[in-house]
């Protein structure tokens, strides 16, 4: 088995865990496509030292259970592994987005065109506030199946967040290299994302709860929100 030559890089690719591969300098000599992603929110100079500090004594490979978050990239556990001195090899595992047993339920929802349901919510905040706001959206993105009470709910409450804010950018997308496992399947995410100058706090326990009654993963910063839904067709 061992004697079978391949090129195994498109497995790789075809992988959703990042896996970077470091020169003995920490330079990077090899990326797949998520790990490409992943490096547009940690330094290169990070992971080569989270690769280095955990890292096996002699040769072969370590596995380490670790929390790492980096923006919306949650790891529950790294592998570092090298055959020699000349190059090093990190692979980080996604964290779980949610409980598994919820999932259950999203069988129920109606095929919803997120889009469109979208854009209602946005003009009912433009009723009531005269914030500027770029919209960029995937028009290709079909329906899935959604929640639409209380997902509408979830909208309104994320963008009342940012009422003060002088200009909100807000998205909503297929993440490439992201994915859920349902039933033994993987299914991708559609994330929701606002972002702006100021954002007030005082709704937070009350959308991280109607985020988890949806099956919604919802991540808060400072001036940004995000809103991770499984993509169930």
């Amino acid at each position: 088995m061992n004697s079978i030559s391949t090129d195994f890089r498109f497995f790789i690719e075809s992988d959703s865990s990042p896996f970077v591969l470091f020169g003995n300098t920490g330079k990077v000599l090899y990326l797949n496509s998520v790990a490409e992603i992943l490096l547009g929110y940690v330094t290169q100079q990070e992971l080569y030292d989270i690769t280095v500090s955990y890292a096996p004594k002699d040769f072969g490979y370590k596995t380490t259970r670790l929390e790492l978050q980096y923006d919306t990239f949650s790891f529950y556990a790294i592998t570092v592994a090298y055959e020699n001195e000349e190059q090093i090899g990190l692979r980080l595992y996604h964290k779980p987005r949610l409980d598994s047993a919820n999932y259950k339920e999203m069988d129920k929802f109606p095929s919803t065109d997120i889009n469109a349901l979208l854009e209602a919510n946005i003009t009912l905040f433009k009723l009531q506030n005269e914030n500027s706001l770029e919209l960029l959206v995937d028009q290709d993105l079909p329906p899935f199946r959604v929640d639409q009470n209380r997902f509408s709910k979830l909208i309104r409450k994320s963008l009342h967040t940012f009422r003060s804010s002088d200009f909100i950018q807000i998205s909503l997308k297929l993440m490439v290299g992201e994915y859920v496992l349902i039933n033994e399947r993987r299914e991708h995410i559609v994330q929701f994302t606002i972002k702006a100058n100021r954002r007030y706090t005082d709704s937070d326990n009350e959308i991280k709860s109607i985020a988890r009654d949806i099956n919604t993963t919802c991540i808060l910063k400072e001036h940004a929100l995000y809103l991770q839904i499984p993509f169930i067709q």
